[in-house]
């Protein structure tokens, strides 16, 4: 907030004036990481454990109020028209605001940096000329490095000044990268708002293809969640699900350049982790084992664990004999059935069950027991025989090994689910001895997951980020979807860039197996990474890996740099990547899994120094390396496209290898060379010969 009556020394020199706020910005927190730093817990903690959890919280604190010498600590500022008191203007009426990642106060507690979630600072990004929000000016502001060097003002209440494309803004979209993803912040757009300012209550799908920010605006939405609900997610916990390690390692920074370090990341195979995976399923068989009627089957095959009593429990207390009968022993069995309660809360619950039996006819003979007794009964011999004998322990590795190995154990419980070849295609080829010997796959860790969950309950989180959703097979869904069963969710991803023979086929479907049917479905289409060029040539395959779906059209008003190139060595490959390293920003060299050794031995031979995906690129080393298969999630400013056609051979069928081809063709962000030896695929190389 600044003072009226510097209004005339900012007329006279405005950006002076910004770079001195700014200065004094960074002075205020500074100090306020200071005052964390000096705090003394010695006298304020009743014991050791109370003191390690402050402290912990001190060094969270002071991590969160680092400040990144690269990262503007405001990039706007918004004038609200009103004077404080006028009704028209909601918070705070005719005061200055600059808005940036995080809050920042001086000393007297008065707010230099409003924290972008701030209700107040909404307006900086869906105020417009048609609704300018009470807003008077708007300004953006342009950095280098982390100097402040430019700004540009949209005066949204005055009918007079037309609306303009912000060159500022299309400028930090099509800043050069370097390294991991950066947020968006400076260029939330109001459709992307509406998503990220979202309730927590609700789960929201969005789809988007190529470059509309659906991954940062997932990011976005935990930073906002936190922010506005921020005791209640601490208690129940966030999570950042993303489809490999690379992609999380490579948006591991966002949240914390925001101040939120406390998200955790994992892939859906770390979620998964009861066994060792070592071994791998052919398509058909991973197919069958991610389907959704494999849970089913599950469930079959723990429930036929329990075995109806046949013999009488006969409970010995002193010199008295209690017995209950087979009969009513199966009363309770089949009650505790019916319920669908989980396995082992129902094995649990079954010795205090025959105990309060038998405290019934304590009572009928005229003694007076209490829980003491009963629990004394539930611990009885003769009632944890019977229920060792009645609901035996489920260990849900052996029984997945079991009915992946015994073919008769299998067609028991898969019958009218599973056809007799979908069985023998899951079958294990030869017999295995224990789940410590087995070559699990990753479909098999998550039956194994489901398995456990049909035995013991699984924890959930008060907030669940699924990115890259569309590659998920309905079981794996039903992974997700059981971290967050108390909770939301935010589920991303583009249906077209679907890459497993399971991928999704529609989001109703995908969220009725993630148990979120009632979620809103948004979809982003306006492209803000990949120019104009690029996404009209990677779009020609649309019709034929999701037809119907709405192509992503470009808002860059830069149309970037495209050529397709024929060539007939590997070095022509080498000197594309030589001719972008020209430029500034990353190079990404995307090529079909098999081509990659080839290419990396060219890479060395002609002196480039080159990165495998998930590695950092640094000012000194811009190149990657990029197999097309990891190349899901990741952008770069120039792109190298290896070879469409082996990309698209290189997956078990041509649907799939069109979706890895259109993946690939959508990682540039300021241009992409396509070279080719091999004949184009059909469906780009006909227009292709247009351009």
């Amino acid at each position: 907030m600044s003072d009226p009556a510097s209004d005339d020394a900012l007329a006279d020199d405005p950006l002076s004036r910004e770079r001195a706020h700014l200065t004094h910005s960074r002075a205020a927190l500074r100090s306020m990481r200071e005052d964390v730093e000096s705090l003394d817990i010695r006298d304020v903690t009743a014991n050791w454990v109370n003191a390690e959890a402050l402290t912990h919280q001190i060094d969270e604190r002071i991590k969160a109020l680092a400040d990144l010498s690269h990262t503007p600590l405001f990039f706007g500022r918004l004038d609200y028209l009103y004077a404080p008191g006028a009704e028209r203007a909601e918070g705070a009426e005719g005061e200055r605001f600059y808005i940036g990642r995080r809050h920042v106060h001086d000393a007297d507690g008065d707010p230099m940096v409003i924290d972008w979630r701030a209700p107040v600072s909404q307006p900086f990004y869906r105020a417009s000329k048609k609704s300018p929000m009470d807003i008077a000016l708007r300004r953006r502001f342009g950095y280098t490095g982390g100097d402040l060097t430019a700004y540009e003002d949209e005066h949204l209440s005055d009918p007079t000044e037309a609306a303009a494309t912000s060159k500022l803004l299309q400028q930090e979209i099509e800043r050069p990268r370097v390294g991991p993803m950066r947020d968006i912040v400076a260029t939330i757009q109001p459709e992307q708002d509406e998503i990220v300012r979202s309730g927590l209550g609700g789960t929201v799908c969005v789809q988007g293809g190529p470059g509309t920010g659906k991954t940062a605006v997932g990011l976005h939405r935990v930073a906002y969640l936190l922010y506005a609900h921020r005791e209640r997610l601490a208690r129940t916990g966030t999570l950042v699900i993303g489809p490999n390690s690379s992609f999380l390692h490579y948006i591991e920074q966002v949240l914390p350049a925001l101040g939120e370090l406390e998200v955790k990341q994992a892939t859906v195979d770390d979620l998964v982790a009861h066994v060792e995976v070592r071994g791998t399923d052919e398509a058909a068989a991973a197919v069958v084992k991610g389907d959704a009627r494999m849970a089913e089957v599950l469930r079959r095959a723990v429930r036929s664990h329990v075995t109806m009593p046949t013999e009488p429990v006969v409970v010995v207390r002193g010199s008295r004999r209690w017995r209950v009968p087979a009969y009513e022993l199966e009363d309770i069995v089949r009650e505790l059935l019916d319920r669908e309660i989980r396995y082992g809360a129902a094995r649990e619950a079954l010795p205090q069950r025959i105990a309060h039996a038998v405290l019934v006819q304590m009572e009928r003979s005229g003694e007076a027991p209490d829980d003491r007794v009963q629990d004394a009964v539930a611990r009885n011999p003769s009632v944890k025989a019977a229920v060792k004998a009645i609901w035996p322990p489920v260990d849900p590795a052996k029984l997945v090994l079991r009915l992946l190995s015994d073919a008769d154990f299998l067609a028991v419980h898969a019958a009218g689910i599973l056809t007799e070849d979908e069985q023998k295609t899951i079958l294990f080829a030869k017999p295995v001895r224990s789940p410590k010997s087995a070559k699990w796959s990753a479909a098999d860790a998550v039956l194994i997951d489901e398995a456990t969950d049909l035995v013991q309950r699984t924890h959930s989180l008060g907030h669940v980020v699924l990115d890259e959703a569309q590659d998920l097979s309905p079981m794996q869904y039903r992974a997700v979807g059981r971290r967050c069963t108390t909770g939301s969710a935010t589920v991303l991803g583009d249906l077209a860039q679907g890459t497993t023979p399971w991928a999704t086929r529609s989001w109703d479907e995908a969220l009725a197996h993630l148990g979120k049917s009632e979620a809103v479905v948004e979809e982003l289409t306006a492209g803000f990474r990949v120019p104009t060029d690029v996404i009209t040539y990677a779009s020609r395959l649309l019709p034929h890996i999701a037809p119907g779906l709405t192509p992503v059209a470009s808002v860059r008003e830069n149309p970037g740099f495209f050529e397709v190139r024929g060539t007939t060595a590997d070095a022509e490959v080498v000197a594309a990547c030589e001719e972008l390293l020209r430029n500034e920003g990353s190079v990404g060299l995307i090529a079909a899994d098999a081509r990659v050794p080839l290419l990396a031995q060219a890479l060395t031979a002609a002196g480039l120094t080159h990165l495998g995906p998930g590695e950092e690129t640094t000012l000194t080393t811009r190149l990657t390396l990029v197999p097309a298969s990891l190349a899901k999630g990741l952008e770069y400013d120039y792109v190298v496209l290896d070879e469409p056609q082996a990309v698209v051979d290189g997956e078990p069928d041509e649907r799939t290898g069109l979706r890895r081809l259109y993946v690939s063709l959508t990682r540039a962000v300021s241009g992409l060379i396509v070279t080719h030896a091999a004949p184009l695929p059909p469906q780009l190389a006909e227009r292709a010969r247009a351009l």
